[in-house]
């Protein structure tokens, strides 16, 4: 009966997809000689064959054959007339091999055997799925959704394990129905006890990058780089690329002809705005190029203290720093320089600094106004009530003051 459970529970792992033979069988090996040494004290005479195909395993314990009456170590050492029961022609001096029957363990160390395997090979399963996820951190798997919790999705990947997409990790148009296909980069694995938790993303940068070495064959190919990729997930993402071959334009190479290259990723990931930029060792260039699409007239570089001061015409301000200021969120961080935009005005032109208000208005809101590109009277009083309540954080009370401030300074 033991025997036929022990069958049993080798034909149910010898199948198991994360673990080899040799292992099985070094795992099995191991768990008997522990019953062993639990026994007798001792395993260093003992021979275990294990055969998990067939579920076969043999237990011989080897002997050294002594006189009757002189047995000291009773599992080192065995009677001669114990011996010759075991076979007619044994010597004093011999070693004798006696195989060892599972029932003489008892009845309670074979139950408890079966559960020591489980768990062994659980371990076993769960240290090899951890450490082949390890391996793919940043990388993008596939598979399809399982199950839609509250705050996250259970997705089985193509490997048949089961991955966690959080709502975090989600762009914000994201929606899932059961037996969606869903892919993203593996972001990290945890373990919560022995058990692997393998987290998925969408909206790492690490995934955009993926997408371009999986969608762009010079990414993949190593003719392009992909520098750097700063993203507002499912809004806007900038793309620093780069390539070593002169014949190669590294932007037209991944948009394509009319973005055609470019139009799956921008798909894929909720129609997010991409702007693809060439990268430059050249800090000025590198953060005008950053700031696209708007034109640049000077910049100003603080590399101590990694400053920028950019200056632009009044019609570009607007498109460098972008809706809600993601344009020149995403340009400093790409750039790792910190944007201060500025008017670029005609000496001529009428119009006063803001620091000249100084009396009038307070310090912290001529902060709050220089930060969105306004430094100057006019450049506030071309923005309406609305766009500046949008663009800052002042009270549109605060603001109607303001302007009645600066426009009574152009009124004769």
């Amino acid at each position: 009966m033991e025997n036929l459970a022990l069958i049993d529970s080798f034909s149910e792992f010898k199948d198991d997809k994360n673990i080899d033979r040799v292992t099985l069988m070094g795992i099995i090996e191991d768990i008997f000689r522990n019953m062993i040494i639990k026994k007798f004290g001792s395993d260093d005479n003992f021979d275990i064959i294990v055969n998990p195909d067939k579920g076969d395993l043999e237990i011989w314990r080897n002997r050294i054959i002594v006189e009757d009456g002189k047995v000291v170590d009773e599992n080192a050492e065995i009677s001669y007339s114990e011996a010759i029961k075991i076979e007619p022609d044994f010597e004093v001096g011999e070693e004798a091999s006696e195989e060892v029957n599972l029932i003489d363990f008892g009845r309670r160390a074979i139950l408890s055997l079966r559960q020591n395997l489980v768990s062994r090979i659980q371990e076993h399963d769960n240290t090899e799925l951890y450490n082949k996820y390890k391996g793919l951190v940043d990388e993008i798997i596939s598979g399809e959704v399982h199950h839609i919790r509250h705050r996250e999705v259970i997705i089985i990947d193509d490997m048949d394990n089961e991955v966690i997409l959080p709502k975090d990790q989600q762009i914000k148009s994201d929606f899932f129905r059961k037996g969606d296909t869903v892919r993203g980069v593996v972001k990290e694995v945890q373990l919560r006890g022995m058990k692997p938790r393998i987290i998925l993303s969408r909206t790492s940068p690490k995934f955009l990058e993926a997408l371009f070495e999986l969608e762009i064959p010079e990414v993949s190919d190593g003719l392009i780089t992909v520098k750097k990729v700063e993203r507002i997930p499912g809004e806007k993402a900038k793309v620093a690329v780069e390539s070593y071959d002169e014949r190669i334009d590294p932007v037209g190479a991944c948009v394509g002809m009319k973005g055609s290259r470019i139009h799956g990723i921008v798909r894929e990931l909720g129609n997010e705005n991409i702007d693809v930029i060439n990268y430059t060792d050249n800090k000025s260039l590198f953060i005008s190029r950053a700031l696209s699409p708007a034109k640049i007239s000077s910049i100003d570089l603080d590399n101590d203290n990694k400053r920028a001061e950019v200056y632009l015409k009044p019609d570009q301000v607007s498109l460098a720093i972008g809706r809600g200021g993601s344009n020149i969120r995403l340009a400093a961080a790409l750039s790792e320089f910190e944007i201060d935009v500025y008017r670029d005005v005609d000496d001529d032109s009428e119009d006063v600094n803001l620091s000249e208000f100084i009396d009038e208005i307070e310090d912290w809101i001529i902060d709050e106004l220089k930060a969105i590109g306004c430094d100057t009277a006019k450049s506030v009083l071309e923005l309406s009530i609305e766009e500046l309540v949008t663009r800052t954080d002042l009270e549109e009370e605060t603001i109607k003051e303001i302007h009645q401030i600066l426009k009574s300074e152009f009124e004769d």
